[in-house]
């Protein structure tokens, strides 16, 4: 799709502005991470407060469950005059995911094929287009994507998910270029700290008012 062509020439054209202004490819990776997650704030901000809302509602969804199971339109009339009453879009929460997947998607295709060389980054002796030898990037994608998600949605009944995909993560990043790791690392901590920004202004203003 063209779309995917403009935004990875884009973001290949950004990255190699990060290295021309660094001189290093790993510092150029986290320099574009940063500018990314800063772009796309807004939508992330967005998902981040309705996951919250979400939260709030989970109790009261679950008792419309057990109250309705048998009668399952008057459930999901019930579930719909609970999202008015609290303003909440249903699909507030993936909407903003949505729209970030071809960012994503086009980065990931700039980070595979990038000509990395063989500069190191380091403990990342043979360049950051080869795999980590010492696997300390996947093992790092596997813990920060667990603390993300612990971070952004601490649900036990998510118990299974938050143990299964850090690992998957951490497996196939065994295989990826130590560059796309080093990305998955740096934005998973960016998400983190801005998560604990909204989560801090959204506490500020519930005691302001």
């Amino acid at each position: 799709m063209q779309i995917f062509d403009y935004l990875a020439s884009g973001l290949e054209w950004l990255l190699q502005y990060f290295v021309g202004l660094t001189g290093n490819h790993g510092i150029a990776i986290i320099l574009l991470t940063i500018a990314i997650r800063l772009v796309l704030y807004p939508l992330f901000a967005s998902q981040t407060r309705s996951m919250a809302v979400m939260k709030e509602l989970q109790p009261e969804m679950m008792a419309l469950q057990e109250k309705y199971k048998n009668n399952p339109q008057e459930y999901q009339r019930r579930a719909m005059e609970l999202y008015k009453k609290y303003n909440m879009n249903p699909f507030g929460g993936c909407l903003p995911m949505l729209v970030q997947l071809p960012v994503l998607w086009a980065l990931f295709r700039v980070l595979r094929s990038f000509p990395f060389g063989d500069e190191p980054f380091l403990w990342v002796s043979g360049g950051l287009g080869q795999p980590d030898p010492y696997y300390i990037l996947p093992v790092l994608s596997a813990v920060t994507t667990y603390a993300q998600m612990m971070h952004s949605n601490p649900d036990p009944s998510q118990k299974t998910m938050m143990m299964v995909m850090p690992a998957m993560i951490g497996w196939v990043s065994i295989r990826f270029p130590a560059g796309l790791v080093l990305y998955w690392v740096t934005s998973n901590l960016f998400s983190m700290l801005q998560q604990y920004i909204i989560s801090g202004g959204e506490q500020g203003r519930a005691e302001e008012g």
